[in-house]
Parts: structure tokens; C-alpha cells; sequence
């Protein structure tokens, strides 16, 4: 009993962390047999014997009879008079069965061992919420805020798992409250040391596309298939959805009358605009249609190298490149080519590449974000809303306007 007893008081807190019997023995067993490595230099010439019903465990030392003054491996070995105190019968070169009782290990490998299987089992339920959460990956959870932090807020699920959602996987609009629950998909969990750290994320496009499983049927049952998501977390988003049934419009589906299905998502997205556009394999039509809400007039295709020319009434152009420069951007991302605009009537263009040596690159860049990267294009934009959509100063926007205002009069 001496055994059992001291095996109960290690396992007490068995029942907190989840872990059946089984499990445990094996453990203990994993501990014990490290213990008597330790202690005797092997643990070969031993027998554990574990009674999972019981939660008991019984170890026996095996070793030779050898003649008094022939021991040379007191573990491996036993002398005959050291033998006939067990059995008074035992000959040189039978085999002897000793029980170990774990008392008589010391009370500091004791100590040790108790620490050791702490570490073992906190060991096993990290695996387990590893394996448990690596399967997730992809998938909705919620859990509910435990602390705000700058760089991230940390969850806690219903079994007390913490879950880190970090800054940069939080939609802008997101503000959070101690003790409310928060939707995200699991998007990576990391082995740190022997402790995993799960990664939640808002912001990603699966988000957004497991979402339309969740509210939508249609999608859920696969009736209407989700062909690409792109998205400008907070601002804007384009779903490229598809059917195979004639009968289904993919696109009335899931917005619904009023925009009744799609309002749920959108409001869990911080008030996202969400273009949810019919899915084609004809590149222009494509284009054409991620282009919404500009009407496009024509199209020429470079496919390859993956451009697109978009010819556009110039009341159309505004349209086409949207709030921030997104529409286009987002357009850009969902067909896959890199789109630019050009006012019907307007013959002669430049790139603003060309002005290289008069204008910055990075000046260049910054009216690219927004979706304009000819001359003309950016002579036709009043210099306070370029102020508005670029992190450009005023004079630099007026001497880039006078440059190339200075190769049309050229």
C-alpha cells in the first residue's frame, strides 16, 4: 500500500488537468524508470508492473546470484548472503526478484519524482492542445477577452486555453471589453519551448470566407462555391463566388434580399464593404465585373505579363479606383493582373514611370496605392483630394502636377 499511497498523493491534481488513468501509469512509468536511471545507472534489470483499475504500481529489481566476494555490478549482482536474507534457499547463479518500495528511494528523489511527473503531465496536455488546435487551423472560434495588451489581446476558451490575437490580426475598427466574446479563425499554433501559442486572426481572408459557410446555406451545403477572397481588413473586401447550378444566382444568394444575409457579416467585420461579384473564366469579363461599380468600355488583355488595360468614360475612372485607391487594388488582387486605367478619348498617356529621373520613386509609389500611375491621371485629381488619399505634402503634389503638366504643353 505504501506504493499506491504515494502514487495518489502525485496524482492528486489528475482530475483538473483532464487526463485519464491510462495515460497517467504510462507517466508515472516514464518517471520511475528515469528515477531508477538516475539512481542505479540502469533501469534494463527492472520490472514495473502497472494495475491501471488499481492506479498502483509495483517495481522489482532482478539481479544474479554471485558468490560473496564476486560482486562487481551491485545492481546487476547480488551476493549469496545478501540473497538468503530474501530466501534462505538461493543458490549461486539464480536469479533473485527484489521488490523496490518507492519510500525506500529517499524523501529528495521523492520530491524529485513528484516534480518530474508535474512537468510530464503539464508536458502531455500541451501535445494535446497542440494536436487539438493544429486540426483547427482555418477554422471559427470564439473565446472570450481575459486581457487587453498593446500588442495583442489575449482570449481564454471554455477549457481555459489562451489564445492570443494579435495587433496586426485585429480589423482597425476592433475594440474589445474584458468578458466579451470575440469571433476569428485559428490561423497558426506554435510550439514555443514545450508550450503552444495559438494564433487567432480577424483580418485574414478565410475569415471572411468561413463566414459565408457559417450564414449562408447555399455555401454551407456547397451549392455555391467561393471561388476567391481578397480583402482591405476594415475597408473593403471582393468575393468571387461561382454555381453549378443554373438555377442559383450565386450572388443574389448570399446577399439576399436588402442585403439581409450579407449585413451580419458585414457588421461582424467592423461595417467592411463587401463586393461579393460573379466568378467567370474569361479574364475580361472578369476584370470587367471586379471593376464594379465603374462600367468599363473596353478592355486589352497583356496576359503575359498579366496586365489589363481598362479603357473608361472619365465620369467612370473615380468609380474604377474607389476610396483610398481600393476598388482597383482589390480588383487587381482578385483576377490576378495588374490594372490600369485610361480615360476613353484621351489618346496620349504617359507612365509616370517615365519621370524616374525628375520624380522620386517613392513619390511614384505613393499615387500607385491609389490606382494612378499615368500623367494624365494624376493631372485630373484636384490636389485636396490627393491630399487626402497620399501621405504626400501639398508642394510636392504641386511640383509633381507642374512636371508633368510641363510634357503635355512640351
Amino acid at each position: 500500500m505504501e506504493n499506491l499511497a504515494l502514487i495518489d498523493s502525485f496524482s492528486e491534481f489528475k482530475d483538473d488537468k483532464l487526463i485519464d488513468r491510462v495515460t497517467l501509469m504510462a507517466i508515472l512509468e516514464e518517471v520511475f524508470r528515469n528515477a531508477l536511471k538516475k539512481k542505479f545507472g540502469s533501469d534494463d534489470n527492472f520490472d514495473i508492473i502497472i494495475n491501471p483499475d488499481k492506479g498502483d504500481l509495483e517495481i522489482w529489481r532482478n539481479r544474479v546470484v554471485v558468490a560473496d566476494d564476486e560482486v562487481e555490478d551491485p545492481n546487476q549482482e547480488i551476493s549469496l548472503t545478501d540473497a538468503r536474507k530474501i530466501e534462505p534457499d538461493f543458490e549461486v547463479g539464480e536469479d533473485v526478484s527484489e521488490e523496490v518500495k518507492l519510500v525506500d528511494l529517499g524523501r529528495r528523489a521523492i520530491l524529485a519524482l513528484r516534480q518530474n511527473l508535474i512537468s510530464k503531465i503539464h508536458e502531455h496536455d500541451n501535445t494535446t492542445i497542440y494536436k487539438q488546435f493544429k486540426d483547427l487551423i482555418g477554422e471559427i472560434y470564439t473565446a472570450e477577452v481575459h486581457h487587453i495588451r498593446h500588442k495583442a489581446v489575449i482570449l481564454l476558451d471554455d477549457e481555459g486555453n489562451e489564445i492570443v490575437l494579435p495587433k496586426e490580426k485585429q480589423i482597425p475598427s476592433d475594440f474589445f471589453r474584458k468578458g466579451e466574446n470575440v469571433r476569428g479563425i485559428i490561423e497558426n499554433v506554435e510550439l514555443k519551448g514545450s508550450k503552444p501559442t495559438i494564433i487567432m486572426s480577424r483580418t485574414s481572408p478565410d475569415f471572411l470566407e468561413k463566414l459565408f459557410e457559417q450564414e449562408i446555406p447555399e455555401v454551407f451545403d456547397g451549392l455555391i462555391s467561393i471561388k476567391k477572397v481578397v480583402r482591405i481588413p476594415g475597408e473593403k473586401a471582393k468575393v468571387a463566388v461561382d454555381s453549378y447550378d443554373d438555377r442559383i444566382d450565386p450572388v443574389g444568394a448570399c446577399v439576399g434580399m436588402k442585403g439581409s444575409r450579407i449585413h451580419g457579416i458585414v457588421r461582424e467585420l467592423g461595417n467592411e464593404n463587401i463586393d461579393v461579384i460573379n466568378y467567370t473564366g474569361n479574364p475580361q469579363l472578369f476584370i470587367s465585373r471586379a471593376l464594379s461599380p465603374a462600367r468599363v468600355t473596353s478592355i486589352n488583355l497583356d496576359e503575359e505579363n498579366k496586365r489589363a488595360e481598362v479603357i473608361l468614360k472619365p465620369e467612370e475612372v473615380s468609380k474604377a479606383i474607389g476610396k483610398g485607391g481600393y476598388n482597383i487594388r482589390l480588383a487587381g488582387f482578385l483576377t490576378g493582373y495588374e490594372i490600369d486605367v485610361f480615360r476613353e478619348g484621351v489618346e496620349e498617356d504617359v507612365e509616370l514611370t517615365e519621370f524616374a529621373d525628375e520624380i522620386e520613386q517613392w513619390v511614384i509609389d505613393e499615387f500607385k496605392k491609389i490606382g494612378l500611375d499615368t500623367a494624365r491621371s494624376v493631372l485630373d485629381q484636384d490636389v485636396e483630394d490627393l491630399l487626402k488619399r497620399t501621405d504626400l505634402e501639398e508642394e510636392t503634389i504641386l511640383e509633381v502636377k507642374r512636371i508633368l503638366k510641363e510634357e503635355f504643353e512640351d
